[in-house]
């Protein structure tokens, strides 16, 4: 027996106008159309479905049964139509992200959460997992929106400006380089550097400081999360540098000092991956946008 979805209509709009002719209104079909798709269901089945004789129209046990399949599927056939609808309108869809910057959850979850308000019908993920490997993944499918400080040139990816930073060295106030104006990189020899759990290739003190003058510091800590780097900093064990949207709000904390990164400071951007067909999306677009105001926010307050 091959059943198809107009079947399933036709039968649920029989049952519910209880007769041909509105049924047939409520298809927009002729009334001997409908008559005829009948006909040929029920030769299909073998055996009546509805019981003619009876006014209004009713469904005979076969056709009871052909009525319980149409009101199962048919809401199932319709909630998927409407969800490819709103895919073409760029209403719903799937935004799961990877992060090649640690600290970026200090300004990443407000981003996703005026970005949940707005767009409540698109999937949202973070992938901190895949933050070493996260570009090839983007061009798998596996994530849709990178968050990185390193551009490539990649064939169908695009790179969106978010924001410029400037990573800070971060001490107590009692520590001796608070008495300097900015640091350098040979002032880092003598001391604990604490630092995120990431590669050093991922770490803005190593790649702009560090790594070109040649300095490796007495010993490196790795801290998974800021307010306990600062906790740590704070005790005079150590030092770290840390971007300045995390230590915006030590500017009039007595326990700390903050200090740029050579006398000129370090300036850095952040840039969101997408995939070329997906970055003008109005969702993607959305979230590219409060990507690029967020932060700025929160680097000025304090």
């Amino acid at each position: 027996m091959h059943i198809e979805f107009r079947h399933l209509r036709t039968i649920k709009a029989i049952h519910d106008e209880g007769g041909l002719a509105r049924a047939a209104d409520r298809l927009h079909i002729t009334q001997s159309a409908l008559s005829h798709q009948i006909k040929g269901l029920e030769e299909q089945a073998g055996m009546e479905l509805f019981v003619r004789r009876s006014k209004p129209m009713k469904l005979s046990p076969a056709g009871i049964r052909l009525l319980r399949l149409a009101e199962k599927v048919l809401p199932q056939v319709a909630a998927l139509e409407e969800e490819f609808r709103a895919l073409q309108q760029g209403k719903s869809g799937r935004l799961h992200i990877a992060i090649e910057c640690h600290a970026c959850f200090e300004w990443l979850l407000p981003v996703l959460e005026a970005f949940r308000l707005a767009w409540p019908d698109v999937d949202v993920d973070i992938r901190p997992g895949l933050q070493f490997e996260a570009l090839p993944a983007l061009l798998r499918e596996e994530v849709d929106l990178v968050i990185s400080s390193d551009p490539e040139d990649l064939p169908q990816v695009d790179f969106t400006p978010l924001f410029d930073y400037e990573p800070v060295f971060v001490a107590s106030s009692e520590h001796p380089l608070a008495k300097k104006d900015y640091v350098e990189a040979e002032d880092f020899k003598d001391e604990l550097l604490i630092t995120y759990p990431v590669e050093r290739s991922r770490l803005d003190v190593f790649t702009e400081l560090l790594i070109p003058a040649g300095i490796e510091p007495r010993g490196v800590r790795q801290v998974e999360l800021s307010a306990v780097i600062l906790l740590l900093v704070a005790s005079n064990r150590g030092v770290s540098v840390l971007p300045d949207w995390v230590v915006r709000e030590l500017r009039h904390n007595s326990s700390y000092v903050t200090r740029p990164l050579t006398k000129n400071g370090v300036t850095k951007r952040l840039y969101g991956a997408t995939r070329s067909d997906d970055t003008t999306k109005p969702f993607m677009a959305n979230v590219l946008k409060l990507a690029r105001s967020e932060p700025v926010k929160l680097q000025r307050k304090g």
